[in-house]
């Protein structure tokens, strides 16, 4: 974490710039004594002589201070996994106040706030009740501060669509209709800036750029695709034969592009939503088959090393544009907390018709078993 280094600064620029402690307090007007105390750490000067000492030393008040208002993506990134490895690990207010703590030291690096919000967003649930609604109504109130302030309109944007989701998880449905019924409208003009973009990158003769952007832009379309059929069947789920040919539709084009090796979450959520579904149509062994691809997908992204947006040999451009993310294609929670959602699933409601099942009790003993093993637990 940053820190104020100003002994340690002040020392590096005396010496540099080959002067005594006794010159520099007689330029400052101040003891000897005083100068050995602010090199030491066990004082420091009063606020009135910073301007004085970085102006001496030709530097800004920050640098002399050794602080950074602004964090690079690695540090952030490094934030993020940190905080989120101890939400699996410690307690969780201790972790929520060191967050806090964060917050109010880069008050102004809005692209931190805007990770701390995602960091909130995928943990928020883990104190359950009350105390889960009160960590989504500091998520959303950061990032009316973010909106409020940050001048860069990619990131503001970005953090409406966050504020988006606080929201729906707070029940706030007329404020996410409002901020995003408009901007998602998909006769909008701006709906064909990605094909236009790209065109002009063919035309420019940037093939490599186009090349890029074309792989990215159709992994994203397919995880989107994925994520809209799961809703798809949840809107239909009275009807069977629909969910059925959505399932088959979406399989098809997953086996194609080979999405459970890619992005195994998206298919996850597909595999656990039809699983519920053949719950209530009374459907049990296919039910158990769903479910069983939910469990090994999700046991087989907690025992590799892969982070969970990657490309392959045909998406040969992904790897090097989610090194650019903010968390370098990586999972935004911790593996212990993923673990924990898959075991939780057997508490679903919905699965309570497949207790007497052989099958469901084999897999619930495999879950558990995986997670008293903690083979996918860091070493």
């Amino acid at each position: 974490m940053q820190s104020i280094h100003l002994a340690d600064n002040l020392t590096r620029l005396r010496h540099e710039k080959k002067i005594t402690q006794e010159q520099l307090a007689d330029f400052l007007g101040v003891t000897k004594a005083s100068v050995s105390k602010w090199e030491t750490g066990q004082s420091l000067p009063d606020v009135l002589l910073l301007p004085k000492l970085a102006a001496y030393f030709d530097s800004t008040i920050d640098e002399l201070l050794g602080y950074e208002p602004q964090l690079s993506k690695e540090q952030i990134e490094k934030i993020y996994m940190e905080l989120a490895e101890e939400f699996a690990e410690n307690e969780f207010e201790t972790v929520m106040e060191k967050s806090r703590k964060l917050v109010k030291q880069y008050y102004s690096c809005y692209e931190f706030l805007s990770q701390i919000v995602c960091l909130w967003v995928n943990h928020y649930m883990l104190p359950g009740g009350t105390r889960s609604i009160s960590i989504l109504e500091e998520a959303e109130k950061l990032c009316d501060h973010i909106l409020l302030e940050c001048k860069d309109i990619a990131l503001c944007s970005d953090v409406v669509a966050l504020k988006a989701a606080v929201d729906l998880q707070m029940g706030k449905t007329a404020e996410v209709i409002e901020a995003l019924e408009e901007t998602c409208n998909p006769f909008r003009l701006d709906s064909q800036n990605i094909g236009t973009l790209i065109g002009a990158y063919l035309r420019a003769g940037e093939m490599e750029k186009a090349d890029s952007f074309t792989q990215i832009s159709m992994y994203y379309y397919l995880i989107a695709l994925t994520g809209c059929a799961t809703q798809y069947m949840t809107i239909h789920k009275d009807n069977l034969i629909l969910c059925e040919e959505s399932l088959d539709r979406i399989q098809k084009v997953a086996d194609a592009y080979k999405l459970e090796e890619l992005n195994f979450n998206s298919m996850v959520l597909l595999y656990y939503q039809m699983a519920i579904i053949y719950c209530q149509h009374g459907k049990k062994a296919k039910a158990l088959e769903m479910l069983k691809k939910f469990i090994y997908l999700t046991d087989a992204f907690l025992q590799g090393e892969e982070n969970p947006m990657h490309g392959d040999a045909y998406f040969d451009a992904l790897n090097a544009w989610f090194e650019k993310a903010p968390l370098g294609g990586r999972a935004p929670r911790d593996k212990k907390i993923i673990y924990d959602s898959m075991v939780s699933v057997f508490d679903t409601q919905a699965f309570a018709v497949l207790e007497e099942e052989e099958e469901y009790q084999k897999l619930k003993i495999f879950a558990r078993k995986r997670g008293g093993e903690k083979c996918w637990k860091k070493k």
